[in-house]
Protein backbone atom coordinates (compact mmCIF):
# COMPACT_ATOMS: atom_id res chain seq x y z
CA UNK A 1 0.00 0.00 0.00
CA UNK A 2 1.22 3.41 -1.12
CA UNK A 3 1.47 5.75 1.94
CA UNK A 4 0.71 9.49 0.08
CA UNK A 5 0.26 12.79 1.22
CA UNK A 6 -1.54 15.45 0.11
CA UNK A 7 -1.43 19.20 1.56
CA UNK A 8 -4.00 20.47 0.95
CA UNK A 9 -5.05 24.50 1.51
CA UNK A 10 -8.39 24.65 -0.09
CA UNK A 11 -7.68 25.94 -3.59
CA UNK A 12 -8.25 24.99 -6.99
CA UNK A 13 -4.47 23.57 -6.73
CA UNK A 14 -4.95 21.32 -3.97
CA UNK A 15 -8.54 20.20 -5.56
CA UNK A 16 -6.38 19.18 -8.90
CA UNK A 17 -4.29 17.10 -6.34
CA UNK A 18 -7.36 15.19 -4.36
CA UNK A 19 -9.45 14.90 -8.10
CA UNK A 20 -5.56 12.97 -9.41
CA UNK A 21 -5.81 10.88 -6.17
CA UNK A 22 -9.11 10.05 -6.59
CA UNK A 23 -8.17 8.87 -10.13
CA UNK A 24 -5.73 6.46 -8.50
CA UNK A 25 -8.02 5.13 -6.34
CA UNK A 26 -10.48 4.47 -8.93
CA UNK A 27 -7.99 2.74 -11.11
CA UNK A 28 -7.06 0.70 -8.19
CA UNK A 29 -4.31 1.72 -6.12
CA UNK A 30 -3.89 0.70 -3.27
CA UNK A 31 -3.51 4.08 -1.14
CA UNK A 32 -3.23 4.95 2.67
CA UNK A 33 -4.43 8.61 2.34
CA UNK A 34 -3.03 11.40 4.37
CA UNK A 35 -4.30 15.10 4.18
CA UNK A 36 -2.28 17.90 6.01
CA UNK A 37 -2.81 21.63 6.31
CA UNK A 38 -0.19 23.96 6.89
CA UNK A 39 -1.20 26.99 8.65
CA UNK A 40 1.33 30.06 8.80
CA UNK A 41 2.51 30.65 12.49
CA UNK A 42 1.85 33.94 14.17
CA UNK A 43 4.98 35.40 14.75
CA UNK A 44 4.20 38.40 16.18
CA UNK A 45 5.18 39.53 19.75
CA UNK A 46 2.21 41.71 19.87
CA UNK A 47 -0.26 39.11 19.02
CA UNK A 48 1.18 37.10 21.27
CA UNK A 49 0.76 39.96 24.15
CA UNK A 50 -3.02 39.70 23.75
CA UNK A 51 -3.69 36.20 22.87
CA UNK A 52 -3.26 33.06 25.12
CA UNK A 53 -1.33 30.36 23.55
CA UNK A 54 -4.50 28.13 23.48
CA UNK A 55 -6.85 30.72 21.70
CA UNK A 56 -3.77 30.79 19.24
CA UNK A 57 -3.50 27.10 18.81
CA UNK A 58 -7.84 26.74 18.97
CA UNK A 59 -7.18 29.38 15.34
CA UNK A 60 -4.80 27.29 13.80
CA UNK A 61 -6.99 24.26 14.28
CA UNK A 62 -10.10 25.72 12.92
CA UNK A 63 -8.46 27.65 9.82
CA UNK A 64 -7.22 24.23 9.51
CA UNK A 65 -9.95 22.23 9.57
CA UNK A 66 -11.83 25.17 7.14
CA UNK A 67 -9.05 24.65 4.45
CA UNK A 68 -9.53 20.41 4.66
CA UNK A 69 -13.38 20.54 4.86
CA UNK A 70 -14.15 20.34 1.00
CA UNK A 71 -11.42 17.55 0.38
CA UNK A 72 -12.55 15.43 3.62
CA UNK A 73 -16.36 16.31 2.48
CA UNK A 74 -15.51 14.36 -1.39
CA UNK A 75 -13.14 11.37 0.43
CA UNK A 76 -16.12 11.32 3.04
CA UNK A 77 -19.15 10.68 0.11
CA UNK A 78 -16.73 8.93 -1.50
CA UNK A 79 -16.51 6.35 1.09
CA UNK A 80 -12.03 6.29 0.97
CA UNK A 81 -10.60 6.35 4.64
CA UNK A 82 -7.55 8.65 5.27
CA UNK A 83 -6.45 10.74 8.01
CA UNK A 84 -6.06 14.00 8.68
CA UNK A 85 -3.59 16.18 9.87
CA UNK A 86 -2.69 20.03 10.71
CA UNK A 87 0.21 21.43 11.26
CA UNK A 88 2.05 25.19 11.81
CA UNK A 89 5.21 26.26 10.34
CA UNK A 90 7.04 27.32 7.22
CA UNK A 91 4.65 25.87 4.31
CA UNK A 92 7.11 23.58 2.78
CA UNK A 93 9.60 23.20 5.19
CA UNK A 94 6.62 21.64 7.08
CA UNK A 95 5.58 19.39 4.21
CA UNK A 96 8.88 18.06 3.79
CA UNK A 97 9.58 17.61 7.42
CA UNK A 98 5.97 15.91 8.04
CA UNK A 99 6.59 13.56 5.06
CA UNK A 100 9.93 12.92 6.25
CA UNK A 101 8.79 11.88 10.07
CA UNK A 102 6.11 9.73 8.96
CA UNK A 103 7.70 8.04 6.41
CA UNK A 104 5.46 8.94 3.14
CA UNK A 105 6.20 7.25 0.27
CA UNK A 106 4.76 10.29 -1.68
CA UNK A 107 3.79 13.35 -1.45
CA UNK A 108 1.00 14.62 -4.13
CA UNK A 109 0.71 18.51 -4.61
CA UNK A 110 -1.17 20.46 -7.16
CA UNK A 111 0.58 23.27 -8.85
CA UNK A 112 -0.46 26.60 -10.62
CA UNK A 113 1.35 25.25 -13.52
CA UNK A 114 3.27 28.92 -14.27
CA UNK A 115 6.88 29.05 -14.96
CA UNK A 116 9.88 30.60 -15.61
CA UNK A 117 9.72 35.08 -14.36
CA UNK A 118 6.38 34.50 -12.71
CA UNK A 119 7.75 31.71 -10.26
CA UNK A 120 10.69 33.45 -9.60
CA UNK A 121 8.81 36.63 -8.10
CA UNK A 122 6.00 35.10 -6.51
CA UNK A 123 7.45 31.61 -5.44
CA UNK A 124 6.06 28.13 -5.39
CA UNK A 125 5.69 26.21 -2.42
CA UNK A 126 5.25 22.97 -4.61
CA UNK A 127 8.48 24.16 -6.18
CA UNK A 128 10.09 24.70 -2.92
CA UNK A 129 8.49 20.72 -1.83
CA UNK A 130 10.02 19.65 -5.24
CA UNK A 131 13.51 20.88 -4.25
CA UNK A 132 13.97 20.27 -0.90
CA UNK A 133 12.04 16.58 -0.53
CA UNK A 134 14.05 13.21 -0.77
CA UNK A 135 10.61 11.48 -0.73
CA UNK A 136 9.35 11.24 -4.68
CA UNK A 137 6.50 14.34 -5.11
CA UNK A 138 4.05 13.97 -7.93
CA UNK A 139 3.02 17.84 -9.34
CA UNK A 140 -0.34 17.93 -10.46
CA UNK A 141 -0.87 21.03 -12.96
CA UNK A 142 -3.80 22.66 -14.62
CA UNK A 143 -5.07 21.62 -17.93
CA UNK A 144 -4.75 23.24 -21.21
CA UNK A 145 -8.18 24.53 -20.24
CA UNK A 146 -7.48 25.86 -17.00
Amino acid sequence: MLKILVPIDGSDNSNRALDHLLTLRANGSALDIHLLNVQIPIDSGHARMFVSHDDIESWHRDEGLKALAGARARLDAAGIPYTHHIAVGHVADTIVRFANEHHFDKILMGTHGHGGLLQTLLGSVAKAVLERSPIPVTLVKPDAKG
